[in-house]
């Protein structure tokens, strides 16, 4: 994997991003290695729509709450322009905080299998929990490096697939977003660079935990323990040494 030091294009991005702050209720943009397509939508009212996530006005949709509350691609169809990604696994980057209420949020990275999947229920990783610095909309980008295959699953070159990328918010509903891959050999794969991949400093990593309760002698206890940590610490060390937090 190799690291420009140019953030040029990283820049426009984000620039090109902030200018829909001010016009619609935006939420969560895939950096790496991209999305369907611009989701950042919303129109219309809950009672044109009848309290339904969209509906159909006059030949066109609607989105009262947003297009990125919809399962499971956020309102976009699948891609005919499909973005090449490493058939090992690789790098998905995500901006979470464009809309209010991410000071903390979930994190799902699911694979769909086919042209156009029939589900998304293949986790690539355990859910892991960010920490933003504000529960009002603000910048800043997390990626992980190395997004392993589902367990089990083996594909091969050639191989469509859809990664789809889930954010719960803290009342507990679900942003979604989407890419339509294309499995390839890294080579043939776009360049992964501190432009498309880092860690703003302003956000950090948490260990999400489980409640476990067992029954006995009609008395119940509770124990929390760690479940599963969103990114190991050796994993994320491994990221600070290389330069992807900073």
């Amino acid at each position: 994997m190799r690291f420009s030091q140019s953030m040029s294009r990283w820049t426009a991005l984000a620039v090109t991003l902030l200018s829909y702050v001010n016009f619609v209720n935006a939420h969560t943009v895939i950096v790496y290695p991209g999305y369907r397509g611009n989701n950042l939508h919303t129109n219309g009212t809950v009672e044109e729509s009848n309290g339904l996530g969209s509906a159909t006005i006059n030949g066109s949709t609607i989105y009262p709450y947003g297009m990125e509350w919809m399962y499971p691609c956020g309102g976009m169809p699948t891609s005919t322009n499909r973005t090449k990604w490493p058939v090992n696994g690789g790098a998905i980057s995500v901006q979470p905080g464009w809309f209010q209420g991410h000071a903390t949020a979930f994190f799902y990275f699911n694979l769909g299998l086919g042209a156009v999947p029939p589900n998304m229920s293949n986790p690539m990783l355990s859910p892991i929990e960010i920490i933003g610095p504000s529960a009002e909309p603000y910048p800043g980008t997390f990626c992980l490096p190395q997004v392993p295959l589902p367990a089990g699953l083996t594909v091969k070159v050639g191989d469509l697939a859809t990664i789809q990328v889930i954010e719960t918010a803290k009342h507990g509903a679900a942003l979604y977003n989407c890419v339509d891959i294309e499995f390839a050999e890294p080579e043939d794969c776009v360049e992964v660079t501190t432009e498309n991949c880092f860690n703003s400093s302003d956000i950090a990593f948490a260990d999400i935990y489980e409640i476990n309760i067992t029954t006995s002698n009609s008395s119940a206890s509770a124990g929390i323990s760690p479940g599963f940590a969103p990114i190991s610490f050796v994993t994320f060390f491994t990221m600070i040494l290389s330069g992807l937090v900073f």
